[in-house]
Parts: structure tokens; sequence; C-alpha cells
């Protein structure tokens, strides 16, 4: 092929994948088209609240930060997009779904706007909660947090039921990255809960702060799986490759990111940081940068595909 050719294909691909990212966002069902806007509206809050600890001048850490209504900010409008995005790969009847997805961003919204509020009043959230109004914004975080475990653990059902319609790479991705979310998922539950009894039972508030801090890397780690993979298997829809190319790169991809994550969790739960690199041992380090490394090679690969006309090229 020449380059001429070569670059008219590139571009074509380009176009298409585009034109694919407008209709998930503007030929979708309104339901859908909330979320992404309630989304945007959520990482838009996130980054005024950065810029707040920015220009303020504020600590990134403690229990009173404008880092928090940023960080969440951020990583819930993240997640409730992603989310929205790749159930619409997803089997099952449109109404079910849209169900599905409208608790689900009233969970995100109420976990959020804790967050914020208590920010902006210059108290601790989750851990600590005094003042007025105290006993409601712990229960709407509490219902939040309720909805958030009974949505996505009720996505994760119906992206492993057995559907021929949906190509086995994306369904592979699908069910790993939704499995690497329940793993966050549970995290979660865990710092709450614990941090709770640390700080309710033990009167220990800072205790639970620093308890949470450590297991965050492990949250962190499995939070993203479910954009990165699905988000690589759509990607090669793109690529004029055989369905079994596909899926032996998300497969790749797969095994890379369960090996970097599942690193990353077991150092949180053993008590050890990931970060900085010299304080964990070096054999978690090679492995969990062996990991990364066979999600970066799959990602090249796959954008090597979207170049060629034919993979076998």
């Amino acid at each position: 092929m020449s380059g001429n050719d070569r670059g008219r294909s590139t571009t074509s691909t380009a176009a298409r994948m585009a034109r694919s990212l407008a209709d998930a966002v503007l030929r979708r069902t309104w339901i859908e088209r909330a979320c992404y806007l309630l989304a945007a509206v959520l990482i838009c809050s996130g980054l005024f609240h950065l810029g707040v600890l920015l220009v303020t001048g504020g600590s990134w850490s403690g229990p009173v930060s404008w880092r928090k209504p940023a960080t969440f900010g951020l990583s819930f409008g993240l997640t409730l997009a992603t989310v929205t995005w790749v159930l619409s790969f997803a089997s099952g009847r449109s109404r079910d779904r849209a169900v599905l997805l409208a608790v689900f961003a009233g969970a995100c919204a109420a976990e959020v706007g804790m967050i914020t509020v208590q920010a902006w009043r210059g108290m601790p959230s989750h851990f600590g909660v005094t003042g007025a109004g105290a006993g409601l914004l712990s229960a709407g975080a509490a219902g939040g947090g309720v909805a958030l475990v009974a949505t996505l653990a009720t996505a994760t059902v119906l992206v492993w039921r057995p559907d021929p319609g949906i190509p086995p790479s994306m369904r592979l991705a699908l069910r790993v990255g939704f499995a690497s979310l329940m793993v966050a998922l549970a995290l979660g539950v865990y710092m709450l809960a614990r941090g709770m009894v640390l700080s309710r039972v033990g009167g220990d508030v800072d205790g639970a702060f620093a308890f949470t801090a450590g297991i965050k890397p492990g949250h962190a780690a499995t939070m993203h799986g479910v954009l990165v993979l699905p988000f690589l298997a759509w990607m090669l829809s793109f690529a004029e490759c055989p369905e079994r190319s596909r899926l032996a790169l998300v497969r790749l991809a797969s095994s890379g990111y369960v090996l970097f994550a599942g690193i990353v969790v077991v150092e949180v739960l053993a008590g050890v940081r990931p970060l900085p690199v010299s304080a964990a041992p070096v054999v978690a380090t090679v492995f969990a940068l062996a990991g990364t490394a066979l999600l970066i090679i799959a990602f090249g690969l796959a954008l090597r595909a979207l170049h060629r006309p034919n993979c076998a090229e």
C-alpha cells in the first residue's frame, strides 16, 4: 500500500471512530444523554475544585481538603460516562438499562454532592461528620453507596450473560472490566466499613482517614478497567482484522491489566505502599511493570492494526 493510500485509510478510520463517539452521545436515549450531561457537570465540578485547591494553596492530604470534591467529581463523572457508554454494548431490555442508569446517576450525584457540601462547610466527609444536617448527609451517603453496589452488581450480571450478538473481544473486555470494577467497589465498601469502626467505635477519626489512604491505590487501580478494556475492543472494531486477532489483543490487555491491578491490590491489603517504587518489594514492582508493559503493547498493536488495511500484512 502506498503512503497516500495508507494516509487516506487512517483518516477514514479516524472519521468513523469520531462519528461513532458522536452517535454514542447524540443519538442515544434521553436517559443516556442525561447521564452524559450529568457526567460532564461532575467532571467540571471536579476541575473547578482542583482549581480552588491550586489557587488557595491548600493541602492535598487530610480529612478536610479541596482534593476530595476534586477527585470525587472527576472520578464519578468519568465512571458515570464510562458505564453509560459500555452498557450500550450489553444485552438486556432498554427499559431495564434506563432504570439502571437512572439509579446509578442519582447515586453518583448524591456521593459527589455530599462530599462537596462538606468541603465547603470545612468539615470532613464519611468519617467524623458533625454539625447541622450530619445525620441527613450520612444517610444520603449510605443510601448512595447501597445504590452504587446494587446497580453495578446488576450491570455485572448483565455483561456476564451469554449473548451471541456481542463480539467475543468486546464480551471479554466487558466482563473483565466490570469484574475489576466490582473489586474496586468491594475495596470501597471495605474502606468505608473499617473506617466507620475506627472513627465511631474507636473514636480514631485520623486513624480512619489514614487507613483509607492506604487502600486507595488498590481502589484506583481496579476502578477504570471498565473503560480501558472496552475502549480497546471498540478501537479494534474499526480495524480490518479477523475477530480472533481482536480477541487475542483483548486477552493480552486483560492479562496485563489484571496482573498490574492484582499486584496493587495485594500490596495495599498487605499494608505495603505501591508508591514510591522504592518502598514496594522488588518482585511486586517487576510484576506490576510487566502487567503495564503488556497493556501498552496491546494498545500499540491495536493502533498499528488501525493503520493497516489488513492485519496480516
